[in-house]
């Protein structure tokens, strides 16, 4: 038998310094995505790009972008030539670092991590392949995710 006292204890334990920091650095990493793609659409709009499509693909713990492409209206155009401040949360840091990178590179790393918040380690074993959606007019990131998986169904007869 368990004694329900000691259960609602465990859960009234202080977090570990590491849980602390854990919670600081993830808190910090959910509100510099929100800022990033802020800065992502701010800076794209104005330059008539409607759409940049990133397609992904992993498996056997190998993950990579394959192809990216930016587009106004219906039609694929060159990668404009602007560069796109984005902040990343480092382990530790209370202030985030920051850098310029390019459309193609920013989407790159807004790719992953959207990756990383719906489905971390999607390039493992079988892996997941897809595209990622960035509208401009609606301002939204969508992923399109197909998760891989390997099967098995085992019958036993005995007559």
């Amino acid at each position: 038998m368990t004694n329900p006292t000691q259960a609602s204890l465990a859960c009234d334990t202080p977090l570990s310094d590491w849980e602390q920091e854990n919670a600081t650095f993830e808190a910090l990493k959910a509100e510099l995505f929100a800022l990033n793609k802020a800065a992502f659409f701010d800076t794209i709009a104005p330059l008539g790009v409607t759409q940049v499509v990133v397609t992904f693909d992993g498996y056997g713990d190998s993950g990579q972008i394959e192809n990216i492409e930016i587009k106004a209206g219906g039609d694929v155009i060159a990668e404009p030539t602007v560069m796109i401040e984005l902040a990343e949360a480092e382990w530790g840091q209370v202030e985030p670092s920051r850098s310029p990178t390019s459309i193609a590179a920013a989407a790159e790393r807004l790719t992953y991590d959207v990756l990383e918040r719906t489905h971390s380690g999607w390039e493992n074993s079988d892996g997941a392949y897809g595209d990622v959606t960035f509208d401009v007019g609606a301002r939204e990131i969508t992923l399109d995710y197909n998760e891989r998986y390997t099967s098995s169904e085992n019958y036993v007869h005995t007559f």
